[in-house]
């Protein structure tokens, strides 16, 4: 019976690196080859990672594009046997827009196939149809070694109960009878993710008969991070094989003609748990692969953190010594009259722990001449909530001063629940290059900074910092609550009104009871109508904001878009 060796070939392109990108393709598909693959398959949009966005636009980039495509040809060449699957945008020569999003079947030097996604998602974080043109509602099939091979790309398989798009690739697949489809893929990670693929894909394997295998991209890529995950499904038992996450992979398996999957060693392969990774070990990776690529991408080795001696800072140097290394971390504390004596200890002891530097830099003076200029030049004496917005603009300003002159990366500190409601000092505590617990709400920062402890077997973050009172000491006596709700109250109706019925099941429910309940009383609603004008009031600081890492299923920046000036 004819049989065909498929490798998964899981690759961390960088956006726009088309040369750099084609060297990752050339050397996993060597290795596919050198193990027997006659088929290696990779993510969507592989010569250029996923997502370019208005880079498409760019003459020169469709040049480098042009090239890469040629470059791929001649390297299918040294490898004539093998057949490459790969993702690239290529040029639509009819109506509409410019270029296609598709699937280029390559060996010896020739395109044996191309497939055009039909399929263009322009929610939540995506915007293709921007950029592409649908591809026509068409199966593509090619025979491989007498195996029927079918494609799809990405968002072409999410809409098998068509409640999206009027348009089903799954029907024409299933009227095509391929004995497997190739599903290449640019899916990005958030909680619950990998879960809803392996339950999409295994349904519609099923209802369809069709083994399928899917590879995926990995990555950090600006806020957003892409697991790999990559797998098969076989459309009786569901998942039977899964690559790596959160690092590159490269899968091999077999198919013959409508049987089951083996491995490279030809024996059956057998359903797998696809029970995903607890919530703080997969907000502990994704953060630290988001991290380590965004800094790598952007020509950073090293990074500075504010140490205020709090919880967001900890447990942000946490994730950042993890992943780039305690030798380049640098943490600065900055007291002034109100910051506790605890404060400075609990840094001191937090930098210990980690390994790493710690620079005092007091603001005692600086604030003080900022203040007596002030009434000087103006005629009134600074004080309230704009002395205290100070205090953290000069701290923001020194952070800024350290990355400019040693060339490290700052780090801003913010939570998702303070960044919902505002309670954050633009060109203070936002100032930096990158938010590493922007999506992560106040009361999943301290259940992070708890797992890592109990992960590290010892205290990484000292437990004086996890069980303090959260304050800005801003003021004498400052504390969070002072200004907000208690944190489980705030955390509850924030995912209600931010993330609604793209919370998981589990989650939604118990977020949506909370606020039903908060709400039957006239204080509640207060509360609620309070919190939701602080959201809403604050979309001008978000929009200046550096851009946070998303974990979850719907993050400020790309994936929520509100206006600013409007009545709400």
């Amino acid at each position: 019976m004819p049989t065909l060796t498929i490798a998964l070939a899981q690759i961390n392109p960088t956006i726009g690196d088309i040369d750099g990108n084609l060297a990752l393709m050339v050397a996993a598909a060597q290795r596919a080859h050198a193990q027997g693959a006659q088929l290696v398959a990779f993510p969507e949009l592989s010569l250029t990672a996923y997502y370019p966005a208005d880079m498409l636009e760019d003459p020169d980039f469709q040049r480098r594009l042009a090239k890469g495509i040629q470059d791929l040809l001649l390297a299918s060449k040294e490898l004539p046997n093998l057949h490459w699957v790969v993702g690239a945008p290529t040029p639509n020569t009819g109506i509409g827009k410019p270029l296609f999003n598709s699937v280029l079947v390559l060996k010896n030097g020739s395109i044996l196939l191309q497939y055009h996604k039909q399929l263009l998602p322009t929610y939540n974080i995506f915007d293709e149809r921007r950029h592409f043109e649908p591809g026509p509602d068409v199966a593509k099939i090619l025979d491989i070694e007498d195996v029927r091979v079918g494609f799809m790309i990405c968002e072409d398989g999410w809409n098998d109960e068509q409640r999206d798009y009027v348009v089903n690739p799954f029907n024409r697949l299933a009227d095509a009878a391929p004995d497997v489809v190739v599903s290449i893929n640019a899916s990005p990670s958030s909680i619950g993710r990998r879960e809803m693929r392996h339950a999409i894909f295994t349904k519609a394997s099923a209802r369809h008969n069709l083994p399928l295998v899917y590879v995926n991209q990995i990555g950090g890529h600006d806020q957003l991070v892409y697991d790999g995950a990559s797998f098969a499904v076989d459309p009786k038992l569901g998942v039977v094989m899964e690559g790596a996450r959160f690092q590159p992979d490269l899968l091999l398996l077999q198919v013959h003609s409508r049987s089951k999957f083996l491995d490279r060693d030809g024996k059956e392969l057998a359903a797998i748990d696809s029970k995903g990774l607890p919530k703080n070990e997969f907000y502990r990776q994704q953060l630290v692969l988001g991290l380590r690529d965004y800094a790598r991408r952007c020509g950073f080795s090293t990074a500075v953190v504010g140490c205020s001696g709090g919880i967001d800072s900890a447990l942000t140097l946490a994730i950042a010594v993890e992943a780039l290394g305690a030798k380049n971390v640098v943490a600065i504390t900055m007291p002034s009259q109100y910051s506790s004596t605890g404060s400075v200890t609990d840094s001191q002891r937090l930098c210990q722990n980690l390994g790493i530097a710690l620079y005092t830099h007091p603001i005692g003076e600086l604030v003080e001449k900022y203040v007596s200029q002030f009434g000087t030049a103006f005629g009134e004496p600074l004080a309230g909530l704009a002395k205290e917005n100070l205090q953290a603009r000069i701290r923001g300003t020194i952070l800024m001063e350290y990355s400019n002159h040693f060339g490290h990366l700052l780090l801003t500190t913010g939570n998702k629940s303070e960044i919902s409601v505002g309670y954050c000092t633009l060109y203070g505590d936002t100032n930096g290059g990158l938010g590493v617990l922007g999506d992560l709400y106040k009361t999943e920062v301290f259940e992070l900074s708890r797992h890592l402890n109990e992960a590290a077997g010892r205290e990484l973050i000292p437990t004086t910092i996890i069980d303090k009172p959260p304050s800005a000491e801003l003021a004498p006596g400052q504390k969070d609550t002072d200004s907000l709700p208690p944190y489980d109250v705030l955390d509850s109706i924030l995912k209600t009104l931010i993330e609604g019925n793209r919370l998981s099941q589990k989650e939604g429910e118990a977020a949506m009871k909370f606020v039903l309940e908060t709400s039957s009383t006239s204080e509640g609603k207060a509360l609620i109508e309070r919190v939701k004008h602080m959201i809403a009031r604050n979309e001008y600081k978000r929009r200046q904001a550096p851009p946070i890492l998303r974990v979850r299923s719907r993050a400020f920046g790309s994936g929520r878009q509100m206006p600013i000036a409007a009545k709400y």
